[in-house]
């Protein structure tokens, strides 16, 4: 979750005349992204979007928080990992950051609760990390960005400093993570964080995040860790400590505050530690809330062939369906046998003449006695009470779920919600390959000399063809350039005609890039002088914050 300057804002990308990976932008009208693939100067039509394509020489797809992750194609996601398309509900937004509209942000887990908390003026908060392991760059920025528009949109904003991750992780001494973690701070002030409205703060300082993270520890084991992280042997417990403090961290906001939707703005190396994050949050639970058909449990698969064989069985329309009776209807009208439908008949035929009927089933997961106790009393209308669950029959899966978080609350558990993530694609280095702060003229860092910054822009590797005539005849190639990614993803801002505009004169060949680059140069020193200049404002205004930048940890 926290953001390595080596190795979160990474990206597979080719040189001047290498094959594309497809995530760059087209020219819109409707700024969207669309999954598709398009080529050469025929994509300069309507949209600007992306469509996650594959990387030349990328890895296979391998998300891990400590190494130089790479996506060799950003759709494999959704289909490996469960990562849905951000494009799917980005009409639910209100107002959608520019970085979404252009797809820039493709994925999201279980984003839509977030998001109707801001159409509703509900209490929302975002939350993401920062392991000041080198400066801040403009790959960092992206996420800063995310930040700042959900404290603009009523959220409540953490910014936190991962520097028990520096520490274990990668080993910084502790003056250096003071350092840097003063850089990350500046930058994150400088772009328009609101300290007064947010929240600040180092894992190393805070003490309600170290001690959730000794409990979520109690719900973790090596195994998990070692399947999820590959830890092994090897691995020191300080590293593996430093992941529960993550997952402690993730969920923070609703400790700090009440449980609410919470979004952490991450690259898609940091999926393990949301997944994780999720399942932990569930596991600490009292109560857990589900469907259900009759007295047994079921699979959600065995549960949807019950909920076929009840409508079918005319259920919906009022007439009493048995369970031996759908045992008998999935016997006749199911497909070619398989385990969960032979699994729902033998558990429909041991429930014989006990009717079929939906409910709600709330379930005794960790709740004290008196706790369940005050869940039975809190469930009006017709309810069935079992050794370990409750069946209600009037309440909806939503309501229920809320009155055992509210019981749960009651009786000193945390009621966590699951937390949210949305994911932005790695920033191409200037250079061709991956951004990397190990490599200077990969990136631009925030504290770079506006000087330096001109300089690199006018040095990158471009999508242009190998003369100015056959550009002109051919067109450029944008959706493989890192200066085109500079416009779209930074340089652009708000202005999305701005960034079609330099699309469609690129790849419609009237874009040369030489000019391409100047003005691009031109833009990033104007941004530079602009961020170090509000760098300097908050500098004199950083010992009025409630963080501590002088760590007095051994060294």
């Amino acid at each position: 979750m926290s953001r390595d300057a080596d190795s979160h804002e990474t990206g597979a990308s080719p040189s001047d005349q290498s094959s594309s990976d497809g995530e760059r932008w087209r020219s819109s009208t409707d700024l969207r992204a669309d999954g598709g693939e398009a080529s050469g100067a025929s994509r300069a039509s309507s949209e600007l979007r992306s469509d996650g394509g594959a990387a030349a020489g990328a890895d296979e797809v391998a998300l891990d928080p400590w190494g130089s992750s790479s996506v060799a194609d950003y759709r494999k996601l959704f289909e490996d990992f469960g990562i849905g398309e951000f494009d799917d509900l980005l009409d639910g937004v209100p107002s959608p950051h520019y970085l979404m509209r252009r797809g820039v942000i493709f994925g999201h887990r279980d984003y839509e609760p977030v998001a109707e908390a801001m159409r509703e003026g509900e209490p929302f908060a975002a939350l993401s990390g920062f392991m000041p392991t080198g400066d801040p760059h403009i790959g960092h920025k992206l996420v800063f960005d995310e930040i700042i528009w959900h404290q603009e949109r009523g959220g409540d904003a953490y910014g936190l400093i991962a520097d028990l991750e520096a520490h274990s992780a990668r080993g910084l001494t502790w003056d250096e993570i003071d350092e840097h973690a003063r850089d990350y701070i500046l930058s994150l002030l400088a772009l328009g964080f609101d300290p007064e409205e947010g929240t600040l703060y180092r894992q190393s300082d805070n003490r309600e995040v170290q001690d959730l993270a000794f409990e979520l520890g109690a719900e973790a084991n090596f195994s998990e860790l070692e399947s999820i992280y590959g830890f092994d042997g090897e691995t020191d417990v300080s590293h593996m400590q430093s992941v529960v403090t993550q997952m402690a961290d993730i969920l923070y906001p609703q400790v700090a505050d009440e449980p609410k939707p919470t979004v952490i703005p991450v690259g898609p190396d940091q999926d393990p530690h949301m997944r994780l994050a999720r399942d932990l949050a569930a596991r600490t639970r009292y109560f857990g809330v589900t469907e259900a058909w009759a007295s047994f449990e079921a699979t959600p698969t065995e549960r949807r062939l019950i909920g076929e064989a009840y409508e079918a069985l005319g259920g919906t329309e009022g007439e009493t369906v048995r369970c031996e009776d759908a045992a008998d209807w999935l016997r006749k009208h199911e497909p070619a046998p398989d385990d969960a439908r032979q699994t729902a008949i033998e558990k429909l035929d041991a429930a014989g003449m006990e009717p079929v009927r939906p409910r709600v089933r709330i379930l005794d997961r960790n709740a004290t006695e008196d706790a369940f106790e005050a869940l039975i009393e809190a469930v009006e209308g017709e309810k069935r009470v079992y050794d370990e669950h409750i069946d209600t029959f009037e309440l909806s899966r939503e309501d229920a779920d809320e009155l055992a978080r509210e019981v749960e609350l009651d009786h000193g558990g945390y009621g966590f919600r699951p937390p949210s993530s949305i994911y932005h694609r790695f920033m191409t280095g200037l250079t061709g390959g991956k951004m990397s702060s190990s490599i200077p003229a990969s990136h631009i860092s925030l504290l770079d000399d506006p000087e330096d910054g001109y300089d690199k822009v006018k040095s990158a590797t471009t999508g242009g063809r190998q003369s100015a005539e056959e550009q002109r005849e051919k067109g450029g190639k944008a959706d493989e350039c890192p200066v085109y990614e500079l416009y779209a993803y930074l340089l652009a801002d708000e202005d999305d005609e701005f960034a079609k505009e330099v699309y469609d004169e690129c790849v419609g060949g009237e874009r040369l890039c030489g000019g391409c680059k100047e003005q691009a140069a031109e833009l990033m020193t104007e941004f530079l002088e602009e961020h170090q200049e509000k760098r300097e404002e908050w500098a004199d205004k950083l010992d009025e914050l409630d963080i501590d930048l002088d760590s007095d940890r051994k060294r």
